[in-house]
């Protein structure tokens, strides 16, 4: 839980009751104007409108508290319509926001215009071009819920990536690790979807499996038998988990130690060396997620790639596993090789890339930041809205290159 004292808490989680429900009352009252008062329906179905838009705001906040109470397969069912929502709302103020924009264009345009060519205000025609415009918006707002439904429940694309990384042995040229990252099971992603996760996984025959974070949506209690396929996954180097902001929402200690009773290994400010018996190795570096420092409990406490690579040998090959792609800032001036990190979803849903391109330096793919790669998946599972759209979730082929005077 957060370090905290309880009336703190009490009142950070009141303000933010207040904060969301007025966002989401303004929000929606928002589109009461656009879709029926300024469209001129008939009275029943305003009515109609209004109540639906009422039930739907308020559906929003009581779905954060129905996830934890319900069991996930209970929730699955239940709050479905509100989480397509969620993602149809943001569709659809956008598609509406953009359609005021063009309207306030076309006024100021409009004054620039010589008397008497601007044609006449007329009530009737107005209704008309609110009903088209107004009604188009959500149209495609609907299109564009309805493709990015259809893109997040189908299979996750591997995506095959190769690296150089500076002082990779000769010998280990070739090494492939299979990045998972953001899979998010819980009230949404089920046990089926896991396992049809670590089928594909295994069948790239990588030498080793990174899981860079949030993994999880709920309590080790709830979710065990959902993320219990995830002990079938086969590598002869190992399968090992760095935590994100997720895992600490849902119980960080309980889900380590869950964890490493499958059979995988927790890189907590920690690592590993890695490589084939009796043959060269390279260091696997992992650190705690920076939402671990505003939590009690727990080993990490957050990010310390200082204890991580406390005592290494410095001509080793490293790579690190992050879940924030924000930790490249650390490890390029520790001279990591490469960071594996998530947490961006891509976006999940255009063109939410470049809000998230404000908190992190990079959204997706690989780069070079100061001699140092790093690549960030887009995730392999989805958080919140089911959709994805302009960013489809991966599985991630990460081909190891040694440079060639190695």
């Amino acid at each position: 839980m957060p370090r905290w004292p309880l009336p703190k808490l009490l009142l950070a989680i009141g303000a933010t009751l207040v904060i969301l429900g007025a966002v989401a009352g303004g929000t929606h009252y928002y589109f009461y104007a656009r879709l029926a008062r300024d469209t001129a329906l008939a009275a029943p179905w305003r009515q109609l409108v209004a109540w639906g838009l009422v039930l739907l705001a308020v559906s929003v906040p009581l779905s954060f508290f129905l996830q934890r109470a319900l069991s996930p397969g209970v929730a699955r069912v239940a709050l479905l319509p509100t989480y397509l929502w969620m993602g149809l709302m943001f569709l659809l103020l956008l598609a509406l926001g953009a359609a005021d924009g063009v309207r306030a264009l076309w006024s100021a345009l409009a004054q620039w215009l010589p008397a008497g060519a601007a044609p006449p205000a007329d009530p009737a025609r107005r209704v008309f071009l609110a009903r088209a415009v107004n009604g188009g918006a959500a149209l495609a707002a609907a299109a564009a819920g309805g493709w990015g439904h259809v893109t997040a429940r189908g299979a996750a694309a591997v995506k095959d990536v190769r690296v150089e990384v500076p002082r990779l042995p000769r010998a280990l040229d070739g090494t492939v690790i299979a990045q998972l990252s953001d899979l998010h099971v819980g009230p949404t992603l089920g046990r089926a979807w896991m396992e049809d996760v670590v089928r594909r996984t295994n069948a790239l025959s990588p030498h080793l499996v990174a899981v860079t974070g949030d993994l999880v949506d709920g309590s080790v209690e709830k979710l065990r038998p959902l993320v219990e396929p995830l002990s079938a996954l086969r590598a002869p180097w190992g399968v090992y988990f760095v935590t994100g902001n997720h895992e600490y929402y849902s119980g960080v200690d309980a889900w380590c130690a869950e964890l490493g009773r499958m059979g995988v290994r927790v890189l907590r400010n920690a690592r590993a060396s890695v490589g084939p018996e009796g043959g060269p190795t390279f260091d696997l570096a992992g650190v705690d997620d920076h939402e671990g420092r505003g939590f009690a409990g727990g080993e990490g406490g957050g990010p310390d790639l200082a204890r991580a690579l406390a005592g290494r040998d410095a001509s080793r090959a490293l790579v690190l596993l992050a879940h924030q792609p924000k930790a490249i800032y650390q490890a390029s001036a520790a001279g990591v090789g490469l960071q594996l990190s998530g947490h961006t979803h891509g976006g999940q849903i255009w063109p939410f890339r470049y809000i998230v391109r404000l908190t992190q330096p990079y959204v997706e793919g690989l780069h070079l930041h100061d001699g140092t790669w790093v690549y960030v998946s887009s995730g392999t599972g989805f958080w919140g809205p089911p959709m994805r759209l302009g960013a489809p979730a991966e599985i991630t082929r990460v081909t190891l290159t040694a440079p060639s005077s190695a």
